[in-house]
Order: structure tokens, then sequence, then C-alpha cells
């Protein structure tokens, strides 16, 4: 009889350690480990943490049905994710550090499909210009205007190329800034005007020296670009190297994006979920988690964390005036985003490294 109450005893524990396993999937790179293992530690609940590069992975991933418990899904995905039932609604009552989070950043997912009430920002950012002053000036012969210009105007790019300059590969990001740096929006065009707007971009390519992702900063980092459009991390990644660069939000505006923290339908252990969402929003692991990664903290600005990161990384940290001029990234219609593929091909083709 002892043997076997100590047998139901011990299917008993492994039957909760097996329960107190949370299934997670987020971006590469895009945590503190050390966050992590505090978490486990101070929770004993183990984390089954899984990774993906690309938006498309996790798109297959919930659409296969795989029972992950947090999803870090960008914000352009949510409006599909949502419409097609795959989020659970977010009671934000569950989270004790939701508070903490910056008001502006839930506005702003508030607009896109009410995305509020499904996710808790996570880490956010912005594609805007990364500039090396001395070099950039030099072949500018003057001040540098702080506009998109830099990079959409054939007569500035004309200037500027002998010092190198860098373009993302990145339809959907250059488009909409394109379009909005011409006073217009991206998502009031249809298919053929979105293909004809984009043709004066193939210019440009064959005058930029780089039309990439991630060796960009590399070359930012080594003095070989002057001008670029960048991701604010990576920016803040080159900057590492060379700290004279300068990350701006022209005067147009940039595009803003915002990985949040999501709870599949089909989470398994959704008590656990809210357990490291909130987590992961107490004020101290959401700087390092910021620091980790150097992307943006979705701390309110006036909180005493953002502001002893400002004062320590001042290009972490966008001051109020810089907030106003962001705008989301707009999620697009299958044909808009059929054409601007189609559009984007031979400016691609059109770079010559």
């Amino acid at each position: 009889m002892r043997l076997l109450s100590g047998l139901l005893l011990f299917l008993a524990c492994c039957q909760v350690n097996a329960e107190e396993t949370l299934r997670v999937l987020n971006w590469k790179n895009y945590i503190d480990p050390q966050v992590l293992a505090a978490f486990e530690q101070q929770t004993g609940i183990r984390v089954d943490y899984q990774t993906f590069t690309a938006a498309e992975e996790l798109d297959a991933a919930l659409a296969k049905g795989t029972p992950y418990d947090v999803v870090v899904p960008s914000h352009f995905q949510l409006p599909r994710l949502i419409r097609a039932g795959q989020l659970a609604p977010l009671d934000s009552a569950r989270l004790s550090h939701y508070g903490s989070i910056d008001p502006g950043l839930l506005a702003m997912l508030a607009g896109v499909e009410t995305a509020n009430r499904y996710v808790a920002p996570y880490l956010w950012g912005a594609v805007g210009l990364v500039i090396e002053p001395q070099l950039a000036e030099a072949n500018y012969a003057g001040p540098l205007p702080d506009s998109w210009s830099l990079l959409f105007d054939p007569a500035q790019v004309a200037r500027l190329k002998p010092c190198g300059i860098g373009m993302l590969d990145a339809p959907e990001e250059t488009a909409s800034l394109w379009f909005n740096y011409r006073g217009r929006s991206l998502t009031l065009y249809g298919a053929r005007q979105i293909e004809r707007n984009m043709q004066p971009l193939q210019a440009i390519a064959r005058e930029v020296k780089s039309l990439d992702n991630e060796t960009y900063i590399k070359a930012l980092g080594e003095g070989g670009l002057c001008v670029a459009m960048a991701w604010s991390g990576h920016a803040l990644e080159a900057a590492g190297k060379r700290p004279n660069l300068r990350f701006l939000i022209p005067q147009e505006g940039a595009v803003a994006y915002i990985d949040s923290l999501a709870i599949p339908v089909n989470a398994a252990h959704p008590d656990l979920a809210y357990r490291f969402i909130d987590f992961l929003l107490q004020p101290g692991n959401a700087v390092r988690n910021a620091r980790a990664t150097q992307f943006y903290s979705p701390l309110a600005s006036d909180s005493a964390e953002l502001k002893a990161l400002a004062a320590e990384r001042p290009m972490q940290v966008l001051g109020a005036a810089e907030r106003r001029r962001i705008y989301m990234l707009e999620s697009l219609s299958s044909d808009q985003k059929n054409a601007l593929d189609r559009a984007w091909a031979p400016i691609k083709a059109a770079h010559h490294p």
C-alpha cells in the first residue's frame, strides 16, 4: 500500500510539473536571457522558449494550431489574427503592471483593429534616418535638412552618394515612408497606382551603396555609410561601435512598429501566460529587455525607469516632439501587398552594389 501511495504521489508530482511548463514563441534575440532565467527561478515554471525570424513563421505556427501559451506578433499581423479568432481577449485586470505601459502605445494599438483589447506592448521601435554627421555634411556641403529628402530627393542623393547611402530591403516600410514623404497615404491607392508611384525609387536604388537589412549595420559602424534608412535597434547597435552616429525622426514623420504579448485562443496554460506577461511588464524587466535588444521600452515616458534609461542611452528613448512625428505602419490588403511586391522586384534589380 505504501508503495502504491508513493507511486501515486510521484505520478501526481510529475503531472504538476508537466502542467507548470509555459510554451513561448518570440522573435529571435528578443529578450534578456537573465530575465527569462529569473522568471523560471522565481516562479518554478519551466519555459519552453522557442523563436522565429519572420512573421510568416508565427502565422504558420498559429495556423497549424500549435498550442503556444504566449506569442509575440507584430502590429501589422494583428488585424488578420484577431479577425481569424486566433488570439484570446486580454484581461488587463489580471496584469498588475499593466498601468506601467505608455498610454500612447495603447492608443496606437487601439487604432489597429482595437488590438489593445488582445495584446500588451512588449517592445517597439521606428524606422528613421541614421546619419554620420561629419561624413554627410562634408559631402552635402552644408547643414543637413531634417528630412527624408536625403534619401528620396535625387539631387541630394547625388551629393551624398560618395560617402555611402543605405536603404532597407523592406518594401512595406519603405513604400509607406515614400508615400508619406510625398504627402500621400499608401493605403488609399490601388494596385496599379502603387506600382506606378513606386517607379521613381528604381533610380534611387541605382545610387545607394546598401539595400539590405543586415550588412548595413556593420557598414554604419565602420563608417561605410553616411546616411541610411534604419530600424532604431539597428541604429543603436551601429552607434555602439561608432558613437557619433545619430538616429533621427525626420520632420515628415517615421514609421513605428509595436511587437506585443498575446495569448492564443488554444493556449494550454493561460494562467501561466498571464504570470509571464506581467513579469515582462515589471518596469525593471522591461528596461532590461530594452537594454539587451536595443529596442524601445513600452514604459510610460514619465516613469522613473525610462527617465533613467534616457539619461544612460539618449538615443533609445524618443522625446515628446519625436513621438508626435511617428505613425503606425499601415496594414495592406492582399491586392495592395501583391502590387507592392511586384513594384519592389525592379527596385531591387536596379541596385548594383
